[in-house]
This record gives structure tokens, sequence and C-alpha cells, in this order.
């Protein structure tokens, strides 16, 4: 529907998030021709509105993935900041070299 850019933001369990997460965001990028920017907590965070309740723990590894499906940045599993350049170019040459996006042409821009 003409995004360019997709925001996935996640809290995936240690378990899943290992073998899941790096996939699972190449193939969104992949298949929508997009670029993919995923937020994920990482650590172990407090119930504090269920006191008693064990602390629950969380899979981070924010990613930048290109249109291709190339990872451009990973923030590893410390919390922080990673900047990431994109080209927008990127995405037109990713939806030329698939036939089936150029069937119903979206039109970019303004």
């Amino acid at each position: 529907a003409g995004a360019r850019v997709l925001i996935v933001p996640s809290a995936f369990h240690p378990q899943t998030g290992e073998a899941h997460w790096d996939v699972l965001l190449r193939a969104r990028a992949i298949e929508t021709g997009c670029f993919v920017l995923a937020a994920a907590q990482t650590g172990t965070h407090p119930a504090p509105h269920s006191p008693g309740k064990k602390p629950r723990e969380s899979y981070g590894r924010s990613l930048a993935v290109a249109p291709w499906g190339e990872v451009l940045a990973d923030a590893g599993t410390e919390p922080g900041v990673t900047p990431v350049d994109l080209d927008m170019a990127l995405v037109d040459d990713a939806h030329s070299r698939v036939p089936a996006w150029r069937h119903d042409p979206v039109v970019w821009g303004p």
C-alpha cells in the first residue's frame, strides 16, 4: 500500500527470540520490499504491578534490515541507540526485481 519502512517493536521470549527474531525480520523485509526497523526489549524486567511475581526476561537484538533482507545494523543485546542510514532507492530497486510487485505498481512519492 505504499509503505517504505516498517517499524516492529518487540519483547520476544529468550528462547523463541534467539531462534526466530532475525529470520522473521529478514522475511518481512523481503516479502514487502521495505526497510524493517525492529526495536527489541532486552534483559530482565520486574513485574511492578504483580508483587511476588517473578520478573520476566526478553530477548533483544534491535535490527535494521534492508528491503532485500540484508542486516544493516545489529544493536546487540545491550540497551542503546544504533543510528542507521536508509537509502530509499533500495526500496525501488527491490520492487523492480520482483515481477509480482510490477503487476499493480504503487506510485511512490507525494
